[in-house]
């Protein structure tokens, strides 16, 4: 079963530097039916003004994933990090007892657009941690690239929760075929372009929650940029 989450029906935040899309209930936008989707507690699309950003603040038992879409995103936290988020990066912290971080964009002229990704832990007050890896996205356009994963497995970020995070960039008709293991469900969010989830369309910024079914068909009718939760 194939649920659609549409771009235009998400909740959103408006302010002077801030436009932010949110596919679950965030901050003062409340909806009931739409709190998370088994461990997967926020997707925003963030898009921030030049030299704009998120002032410090806090999180605890929760992980974060910073994923760019266009621009950058120059983060610092209270356990010593001062990092540049780019596109094919992805950043992953742990909040676990607690930690405090800012996020900005450091450009004076470009906006940033990015996805900021809350996932529940699988236990509580954890050690807070911090990673960043670079994936090669445009040489491996056409198949599933694996980014987070409970057990860190080749090359992805270490997610302490059963989730695997996959990305699939296509071009115009391409197809990317995803199995998924009996009792286990999905999320496929469309980052970027259109495409279709089992012959149902995803526009951008569409969202779709996936159960009882085994084979995931993504296929691009335009350049399209999809990101796949495999959810416990």
């Amino acid at each position: 079963m194939i649920t659609l989450r549409r771009s235009d029906e998400r909740g959103r935040t408006k302010l002077d530097w801030l436009d932010s899309r949110h596919t679950f209930s965030f901050g003062e936008y409340h909806d009931r039916r739409t709190m998370s989707f088994r461990d997967l507690r926020v997707i925003n699309e963030d898009r921030v003004a030049p030299g704009k950003g998120f002032g410090t603040h806090s999180h605890r038992d929760m992980e974060i994933i910073t994923y760019v879409l266009e621009g950058s995103v120059e983060h610092k936290d209270s356990t010593g990090n001062q990092t540049i988020i780019r596109p094919g990066d992805v950043q992953r912290m742990s909040a676990g007892t607690g930690i405090s971080h800012s996020e900005y964009n450091p450009s004076k002229t470009e906006p940033v657009h990015f996805l900021q990704i809350w996932i529940l832990p699988g236990a509580q007050n954890l050690p807070p941690s911090y990673e960043q890896r670079a994936f090669d996205l445009e040489t491996n356009r056409g198949r599933w690239i694996l980014l987070a994963a409970k057990d860190g497995r080749d090359g992805a970020v270490t997610v302490h929760q059963d989730v695997v995070l996959s990305v699939a960039r296509l071009l115009p008709s391409q197809q990317a075929s995803y199995r998924l293991k009996p009792g286990r469900y999905a999320w496929a969010q469309a980052a970027r372009g259109s495409a279709t989830l089992n012959g149902a369309t995803l526009g951008e910024g569409d969202g779709a929650s996936v159960s009882e079914e085994e084979i995931l068909e993504v296929r691009a009718v335009d350049e399209a940029e999809v990101l796949l939760f495999d959810l416990a």
